[in-house]
């Protein structure tokens, strides 16, 4: 799939696929393998765009809503590749990425030159490095290209996507990749977008525990929280993501949008990279530990905001 291009056809959102010569060979279908929280909002943005979108999931029941809206059902993410000139996964984890991938059902077993496999999971840099390396023997190319953003971004197509693999793959899907996100930024070679993403999750969990512990600060010295949560993301500190998640903070809601345990496994999975580079990361840390302590505490599929409410219930030292 080297320096193939995709151009936008006149009748739909949908992309053609174009050789070196400038010759049209096909129109491009597109696979989505894991609808979950994230991955089925994503899927309806490809589909409200006009995209043929062929997709699965591990329980279909989950996949009903876009069936209804125009997604075509396949059985298994080999036939969800096979119908799809570009293929894209979204899926919890390592483990869960390694179960669509490989075997004789997996989307490796799918893949042939000149299809494009986009991973926008967020797992291990090197399991994506290494499944690139397997997706490139076969003759396709694979991009990985992890998401910012929760489940509003996700339905309004506003993610921050950062993507590691070859340029001209990026090219090619650059287009597409708008459909989903606002901000889509090619990073380097397999692994390092989402080497960008855990860098960008480690802020998300350390701000989200400073700012708790300011405001649980003021709460017990008397000073209204809604007022104190107010005036804080008025200031300085108040970033976009804080601002987003005050009402969660101070009214903890039973739907995540993004929750504890994903959050405690990208923290993991950032401090193993900074293991293997050498670098310190004392706050990621400390951040890992009140995750950990959410997930003992019962707040495991709770949106992290929870740890403002683990901060309040927690002994004075830790």
């Amino acid at each position: 799939m080297n320096g193939l291009l995709l151009a936008s056809k006149m009748s739909r959102r949908a992309y053609a696929i174009v050789d070196r010569t400038g010759e049209v060979e096909s129109v491009a279908t597109i696979g989505f393998v894991g609808l979950g929280a994230m991955g089925s909002r994503m899927a309806g943005r490809l589909l409200d765009s006009g995209h043929e979108v062929y997709g699965t999931n591990r329980t279909m029941s989950k996949a009903q809503a876009l069936i209804e809206r125009g997604l075509q059902w396949r059985e298994t993410p080999r036939e969800t590749t096979e119908a799809s000139d570009v293929v894209i996964s979204m899926v919890a984890d390592d483990s869960a990425l390694e179960a669509i991938t490989s075997g004789p059902a997996g989307i490796l077993a799918g893949l042939t030159d000149h299809k494009l496999y986009i991973d926008m999971s967020t797992v291990n840099p090197r399991l994506s490095q290494d499944l690139s390396t397997q997706v490139q023997a076969i003759g396709a190319d694979m991009l990985d290209a992890p998401v910012s953003g929760s489940i509003p971004q996700a339905e309004t197509g506003t993610l921050t996507i950062m993507v590691g693999g070859d340029e001209h793959a990026f090219a090619s899907v650059e287009p597409l990749l708008r459909d989903l996100g606002q901000a889509v930024t090619y990073v380097g070679v397999n692994g390092q977008g989402l080497l960008l993403k855990l860098a960008i999750n480690i802020s998300l969990a350390v701000q989200t525990l400073a700012f708790s512990e300011g405001l649980l600060l003021a709460e017990r010295g008397g000073i209204d929280p809604r007022l104190a949560a107010k005036v804080m993301s008025a200031s300085a500190i108040g970033s976009p993501m804080l601002k987003g998640r005050i009402s969660m903070l101070l009214d903890l809601p039973m739907q995540a949008w993004f929750d504890v345990a994903m959050m405690e496994k990208d923290i993991r999975l950032a401090l193993g990279a900074a293991a293997e580079l050498a670098t310190p990361m004392p706050t990621t840390t400390v951040a890992r530990d009140m995750l950990v302590r959410a997930r003992e505490l019962g707040y495991a599929h709770r949106d992290f905001a929870a740890l403002h409410e683990v901060l309040a219930k927690s002994p004075e030292r830790l």
